[in-house]
């Protein structure tokens, strides 16, 4: 994605990707049982809307971040979708898939890192890896990754989704607390940061399905989530001046 489409990791950034998460969660189990498209079913119209906005994003030349958003949103769907598909449809064990996809993501982003922002060094907010094919595929492995933690907290410990959700929620802000300190300059501090907000979005998401059903919480999530980037905008980079030589 061009860079005029593509938010700073701010906390803004952090703010809405916490909430699309819980969304996205939200639309993929929607997809499937809503749209009687079963986990499988709804993967290849996710994919192909998919390429369309990416196509579409390619072509605009205005600078805004709704491409972005929009990606983010179908691939946490996607990413629900495939691992209740393991889970659940195939029947493969949480555990072995939790460190299967961990081992992917790691060699993934070893063997071919999406490519770091090249001015990323002139800015004090993080900027995000180049949003290229192996940006994406990293998300989709990460959002993946991040469900079935979220879903083996909730109801493969005993916890239930409040407590997984408030357990997961008390890591993310550890996370983010480390972080912090370096503005997520580290890419491993910036995916460990995006699994665990999916894990922490996931129980949620099963938490507002259960508490006040899956369609109504659905659209709460979706409502919150396009609200808080119309009513929080994003403040411009604050740039780091290069040192006078002396």
């Amino acid at each position: 994605m061009k860079q005029e489409h593509v938010p700073l990791a701010g906390a803004r950034y952090w703010v809405a990707l916490s909430i699309a998460s819980v969304f996205g969660a939200n639309m993929g189990d929607f997809v499937a049982r809503y749209l009687h498209l079963g986990h499988a079913g709804g993967l290849l119209p996710l994919a192909a809307i998919l390429a369309v906005v990416f196509v579409a994003e390619r072509r605009d030349r205005s600078p805004h971040q709704w491409y972005y958003w929009l990606a983010i949103i179908i691939v946490r769907t996607a990413a629900t979708n495939l691992a209740d598909l393991g889970a659940s449809d195939f029947k493969l064990g949480k555990m072995g898939l939790i460190v299967g996809l961990s081992i992917v993501l790691v060699l993934a982003l070893l063997l071919s890192p999406p490519s770091k922002a090249t001015d990323a060094a002139d800015t004090r907010v993080f900027r995000l890896p180049t949003t290229d094919a192996k940006y994406w595929a990293a998300m989709l492995i990460a959002g993946t990754l991040g469900t079935v933690i979220g879903d083996m907290a909730s109801f493969d410990t005993g916890l239930g989704t409040a407590y997984a959700s408030l357990l997961l929620g008390c890591v993310l802000g550890v996370v983010f607390l480390l972080g912090a300190r370096s503005l997520f300059a580290s890419m491993w501090f910036y995916w460990l940061a995006v699994v665990t907000v999916r894990a922490a979005g996931t129980s949620v998401s099963d938490f507002l399905a259960h508490a006040i059903g899956l369609p109504a919480s659905t659209l709460l999530t979706g409502v919150v989530f396009v609200a808080t980037l119309l009513i929080w905008r994003e403040a411009p980079p604050y740039r780091v001046r290069p040192r006078e030589a002396t």
